[in-house]
C-alpha cells in the first residue's frame, strides 16, 4: 500500500486515574482481557502530566492545530482530587500554545460530582459527560459499587447537580443492554435535558461474540432502531442522538464525530497514567496488550505514535478491510465496524465488525425514514439543503 499522507492528533486521552469507585462488570479497563491498568498507577503524577502536556503543546506547535479535545478518562478521573485535578488543567493549558483553543472534557460515573468540582470546571470550561444506563432498574444490570450495591442514586444526585450548570454538561452515555427496553431508556435518560445522549455497544469480538437471544436476528440494530423512533416521535426532544446523528451525517457525505462509524482516520491517541503513549483504550477488550505501543511521553514525540506499524491501519480506510466490507453498499456509513468489534485471533481485523447484520439493520433503518420524510439520503447535496 502506499502510505497516505500523515494526519495528526487532535483528541488527546489522558487516563488520569486508574482506579474507579464503582465495578460496572462490562468494563473494558478494569473486567477484560487485558489487566494492565490494575498494574498502572492509581493517578497520573504531575511529572506525567507535564511530560504529557509538553509533548501535546509540541504537537500541536508541529502541526499548526487552532484546537484541540484534551479528554479527562479513567477509571474515574474525579478520584484524582480537585486540587490535583486543577494542578493538571494548570499545566495543560500552560503547555499548549496560548494561540490554540483547548477544549477540555471529561468522562464520569457522576457519583462523586460535588460544587468544588463544578466551580474548577467552570474555572477552565470542562465539559463533563455522565455514564448511566438508563433508570435503576437498567442500570444497576452491570453498574454496581464493588459491595454489589446500586450506583443509581449517586450517579442521579451527580446529574442533578451538573444541571444547575447546563453550560458544563456535555451529555449521557449508555451501554445498549439487550435486556432493558429502549425506548425507557432513551426517555429516561432525555428526561435530564442532556445535549447529547450517547449509546455504545457492548464490546465484542468475533472469539468473544456479544449476548444475544437469537443469534439469526439482529437484536442491537432493532434495538437502536426502536431509539431512533422514539428521538424522533416527541418534537420537544432537542437533544442529539451521536450514534444516530452520525449515520445521518455520513449517509450525506459529512465526515462523523466519532471513531465506531465511517472510513475517516481517527484522530486520537491514548496517554495512560504511567505516560505511556497507546492506541484506542477500548482494544483491551481485544487481547493483552493490544492497544500498547512501547511508546512513552517521557522518550518519544506524539508524531513517532503517527507513524506507529500498530496505528498505521488506520490511515488505509477501506483498503485495511475484507473484500466483503469493500463490497458493501452501506460502507461510508459503516466502514467496516469498530476496530475492536472487528477483531478475531485468526483474521485479525480485518473483519467486517461481529455487528455487522445489527449496523445494516440500523442504518437501513435510518434511511429509510429519511427517505419516507422525502430527503434522499445519497446525495451530498442533501447535506447542504
Amino acid at each position: 500500500m502506499t502510505d497516505p499522507a500523515v494526519p495528526s492528533f487532535r483528541t488527546f486521552i489522558l487516563k488520569v486515574a486508574n482506579r474507579c469507585n464503582i465495578d460496572c462488570d462490562y468494563c473494558f479497563v478494569f473486567n477484560s482481557v487485558d489487566q494492565a491498568a490494575r498494574r498502572l498507577p492509581a493517578r497520573m503524577d504531575l511529572t506525567v502530566i507535564r511530560a504529557a502536556a509538553r509533548r501535546i503543546g509540541e504537537h500541536t506547535s508541529a502541526h499548526g492545530l487552532r484546537t484541540v479535545h484534551v479528554v479527562l478518562h479513567g477509571g474515574e478521573p474525579l478520584l484524582i482530587g480537585v486540587r490535583h485535578m486543577a494542578a493538571l488543567l494548570e499545566t495543560v493549558r500552560d503547555e499548549v500554545p496560548a494561540r490554540t483553543r483547548v477544549l477540555f472534557e471529561l468522562q464520569t460515573n457522576g457519583t462523586l460530582l460535588s460544587d468544588a468540582w463544578l466551580e474548577l470546571f467552570e474555572q477552565y470550561e470542562v465539559a463533563v459527560g455522565v455514564s448511566l444506563d438508563g433508570p435503576p432498574r437498567a442500570n444497576d444490570r452491570h453498574r454496581l459499587t464493588h459491595a454489589g450495591r446500586s450506583s443509581s442514586a449517586s450517579a442521579v444526585r451527580g446529574i442533578e447537580l451538573l444541571r444547575s450548570k447546563p453550560q458544563l454538561f456535555a451529555g449521557l452515555l449508555a451501554v445498549v443492554d439487550l435486556a432493558n427496553d429502549p425506548v425507557e431508556v432513551h426517555d429516561y435518560l432525555a428526561a435530564f435535558e442532556p445535549p447529547v445522549i450517547d449509546f455504545g455497544l457492548p464490546h465484542a469480538t468475533h472469539d468473544a461474540p456479544p449476548y444475544r437471544t437469537d443469534p439469526s436476528v439482529p437484536e442491537y440494530g432493532l434495538w437502536m432502531s426502536r431509539v431512533y423512533d422514539a428521538w424522533l416521535a416527541r418534537p420537544e426532544h432537542r437533544h442529539s442522538v451521536r450514534m444516530l446523528e452520525d449515520i445521518m451525517a455520513l449517509t450525506s457525505g459529512v465526515r462523523g464525530s466519532v471513531e465506531t462509524l465511517g472510513l475517516a482516520p481517527p484522530s486520537s491517541i491514548v496517554i495512560e497514567s504511567d505516560g505511556s503513549v497507546e492506541a484506542v483504550d477500548t482494544l483491551r477488550s481485544v487481547e493483552e496488550g493490544a492497544s500498547r505501543l512501547g511508546l512513552d511521553v517521557f522518550h518519544h514525540t506524539l508524531d513517532t505514535a503517527l507513524s506507529h506499524p500498530k496505528l498505521l491501519h488506520r490511515r488505509y480506510g477501506a483498503a485495511a478491510l475484507s473484500e466483503e466490507c469493500r463490497a458493501c453498499p452501506l460502507l461510508q456509513v459503516c466502514g467496516g465496524g469498530y476496530l475492536p468489534h472487528r477483531f478475531s485471533a485468526d483474521r485479525g481485523y480485518r473483519n467486517p465488525s461481529v455487528y455487522c447484520a445489527d449496523l445494516e439493520c440500523l442504518i437501513r433503518h435510518v434511511q429509510g425514514s429519511l427517505r419516507q420524510h422525502g430527503w434522499n439520503p445519497f446525495s451530498r447535496a442533501a447535506s447542504s439543503s
